[in-house]
């Protein structure tokens, strides 16, 4: 006859069961899961990004960001922070994927001169730049502190310095450019001290030295007032070169600055200038902004055939923009097109 289990044994049995039973539970959740949620797994398995993938993606996302794709380079820099929320490099980025956005919003594209805002007003996206940056920032000093890659914490505090000057001298706010310029200055010096290689911190530095150098005679009293270091414009341009040519995240936005300083009246090196939009707009074909700068500098250049054929590509193009961000551009090309008209 056959031994009936015991109470101690059937409740140990029932135990068992019971946890076999939740772990399959589990595991058909986690498979559901799986299927429904696949951008969360990924995210967690991104925490495991090595410092030479972390770069990888964010070459990734730079070129997106000059192919003109920015809310998609927004979501690549988004899976670097939350592969490592401690890392200033995501924020950075995606400050500077904000800083962008910006630019086109309010920036008068056709003048000559690196930057001038046709509008001092606060743009949607103010908000959201201001946050980011000063997250980067927060973590590249974490980092600093705690000697963590301190060449690159600094050199990334470095770049959010760097873009918080580019805003100030978007809006023509001197001392704000002086005093964030003064800062980057610092920090990707003493980066570029640390290591030597770190080529990404060249654009900050050309961007300083051009702009100390070439300050109008009414504001040079910041050199005063705040200490300001002095700048070379033949340095400026150099270190911008060095940025372009072998900088690992930055060599794109190294060439826009080139470019548009060699454009600028106390340049008139505008062959050079074409040569570098031209590049980029073969690079980036989809991106209307090259197109925009080109046409406008082959016009400037006596080709006005060739500037307004491509002055009405961007009309054409941005007529219908799938983000808000391309109609002050597609507004901008239409009114160049009718000063030309001379209507």
């Amino acid at each position: 006859m056959k031994r009936l289990p015991s109470t101690s044994e059937r409740s140990r049995r029932r135990v068992a069961a019971l946890f076999w039973i939740k772990a399959l539970t589990l595991l058909v959740m986690g498979a559901v899961l799986l299927g429904r949620g696949g951008s969360k797994l990924n995210a967690s398995q991104q925490a495991d990004l090595t410092q030479e993938q972390e770069i990888a993606a964010g070459r990734r996302g730079m070129k997106l960001l000059m192919d003109g794709e920015i809310d998609e380079a927004i979501q690549v820099f988004r899976h670097i922070e939350q592969a490592d929320s401690d890392s200033p490099l995501g924020y950075v980025l995606e400050a500077d994927s904000n800083w962008w956005k910006i630019y086109l919003t309010e920036a008068n594209l056709i003048d000559p001169d690196v930057f001038e805002a046709l509008s001092e007003a606060i743009t949607p996206y103010d908000t959201e730049f201001h946050r980011l940056n000063k997250l980067a920032i927060q973590k590249a000093e974490a980092q600093i502190r705690s000697h963590s890659d301190e060449a690159r914490a600094r050199l990334y505090e470095g770049l959010a310095d760097a873009l918080q000057a580019r805003l100030e001298a978007l809006r023509d706010h001197a001392l704000g450019t002086a005093r964030a310029g003064k800062k980057m200055r610092s920090l990707s010096l003493t980066a570029l001290k640390l290591n030597p290689t770190l080529y990404d911190a060249y654009l900050g530095l050309g961007i300083y030295n051009y702009f100390e150098a070439t300050l109008p005679g009414y504001v040079r009293m910041l050199r005063f007032l705040i200490r300001l270091p002095g700048g070379n414009r033949e340095t400026g341009l150099q270190q911008l070169k060095m940025a372009a040519e072998k900088g690992e995240l930055t060599w794109e936005e190294a060439q826009f600055h080139l470019g548009k300083n060699f454009s600028r009246d106390n340049e008139r090196q505008y062959a050079r200038s074409l040569e570098i939009f031209r590049t980029m707009m073969r690079n980036h074909p989809d991106n209307p902004l090259w197109r925009l700068l080109v046409g406008g500098l082959e016009i400037r250049t006596g080709q006005t055939e060739e500037g307004e054929a491509l002055y009405r590509e961007v009309v054409k193009e941005t007529g219908f923009p799938k983000s808000e961000v391309w109609k002050p551009v597609h507004q901008q090309a239409q009114k160049a097109l009718e000063r030309r008209s001379g209507h």
